[in-house]
């Protein structure tokens, strides 16, 4: 009896399966082969990524524009199913800062059953990733090291953008260094937007960045102790 049970055992691998039976199969060695290879991504490819939330895979939409990295990028976590399909809470976290070292590749449908979607859940509180909003900060540094913010600017929604009025608030320092804050070295950086300090924050698309410098520069001219 037991070398006839032996033998049926040994001929199980040639039953055909049942189609729905077939198809949970197939779904698994799919998701084993895009996690062992992984379809690569690089910086500046369009298309959605693969990214670990905890210890599901979520699906990402990089924003356009802000896909170049290197380091970082801006995504916003969406169902798998997308666009037919949104997470309920996917408005409460936007666009986030993704580190480029996170993608695990391209998405690719069968890390599906990997997703909170798939066990029934939705996106957690925290999904390990911050805001993804920055500003351009304006430091006035004297040579002995003290130094103290002239002008916060944001929140700007795409980094290129920020970047870019960053560069032209330098343009506009280097022009006017002598005359601008005697003693100051003033420089402007791009930087994360900080949102517990947001009522220090002028808002950079209703008034022309240059404007919103000069204004600073006759506030911080006329501060006790920075007189001309």
């Amino acid at each position: 009896m037991n070398r006839r049970l032996f033998r049926r055992c040994a001929t199980a691998r040639d039953t055909v399966l049942a189609p729905e039976d077939q198809a949970v199969v197939d779904a698994f060695r799919a998701m084993v082969a895009a996690l062992r290879t992984p379809e690569p991504w690089t910086p500046g490819c369009c298309e959605d990524v693969a990214v670990r939330v905890g210890a599901h895979i979520e699906r990402a939409h990089i924003r356009p524009g802000d896909d170049r990295g290197p380091d970082v990028i801006a995504v916003a976590l969406v169902h798998p199913n997308t666009p037919h399909t949104p997470y309920d809470r996917w408005y409460n976290t936007g666009w986030l800062r993704c580190a480029t070292a996170t993608i695990l590749g391209r998405w690719q449908p069968a890390y599906t059953a990997l997703s909170h979607a798939a066990a029934g859940l939705d996106l957690p509180d925290d999904v390990g990733m911050s805001p993804a909003h920055y500003s351009v900060d304006v430091h006035a540094r004297e040579p002995e090291g003290s130094s103290f913010t002239l002008l916060r600017l944001g929140p700007y929604s795409q980094t290129r953008i920020a970047s870019r009025d960053a560069d032209r608030l330098n343009t506009e320092l280097q022009d006017r260094a002598a005359t601008l804050l005697p003693g100051f070295t003033v420089t402007a950086t791009s930087a994360p937007f900080d949102f517990d300090d947001r009522e220090n924050y002028i808002d950079p698309y209703r008034t022309d960045v240059t404007v919103l410098l000069a204004a600073a520069v006759v506030r911080a001219n006329a501060r006790p102790g920075h007189e001309e």
